[in-house]
C-alpha cells in the first residue's frame, strides 16, 4: 500500500521559502499523479497544486499561483512544492496525497487518496 510522507516544514518570515517533499518507500512516484493540499485551523482541507504523473502537466490554486512550482525529483523519487514569497496565509498544515486512479490532476481533494500526515507550516514575523 502507497504510503507517502511529507517533509520539509517549518518557520518562516513573510516573504521567506520553503521547500516541502513528498517521499515514498517501494513506490516509484513518477507513476502516480500527486498533489499538495493545505488546511489551517478552523477550515477546510484545500488543493494547493497537483502534478500528473508521466508528462507532469501542473494546475495550481490561484491563491498560490506564480508563488508556488511543484516538480518531480526522479532520482530521489521525491514530489517537491517550492514555496516563495510566503504569507502569513499560507500558514497551515500541509499534505501530499496520489491521484486516484482514472481521476484527472485537479485540486479536489475527493480525488485523491493515501495521505500523509503532513506537515506544519507557519509564516510569522
Amino acid at each position: 500500500q502507497l504510503q507517502l510522507v511529507e517533509s520539509g516544514g517549518g518557520l518562516v518570515h513573510p516573504g521567506g521559502s520553503l521547500r516541502l517533499s513528498c517521499s515514498a518507500s517501494g513506490f516509484t512516484l513518477n507513476s502516480y499523479g500527486i498533489g499538495w493540499f493545505r488546511q489551517a485551523p478552523g477550515k477546510e482541507r484545500e488543493g494547493v497544486s497537483c502534478i500528473s504523473r508521466s508528462v507532469g502537466s501542473t494546475k495550481y490554486a490561484d491563491s498560490v499561483e506564480g508563488r508556488f512550482t511543484i516538480s518531480r525529483d526522479n532520482a530521489k523519487n521525491t514530489v517537491n512544492l517550492q514555496m516563495n514569497s510566503l504569507k502569513p496565509e499560507d500558514t497551515a498544515v500541509y499534505y501530499c496525497a496520489a491521484l486516484r486512479l482514472f481521476s484527472r490532476c485537479g485540486l479536489s481533494p475527493s480525488d485523491f487518496e493515501s495521505w500523509g500526515q503532513g506537515t506544519q507550516v507557519t509564516v510569522s514575523s
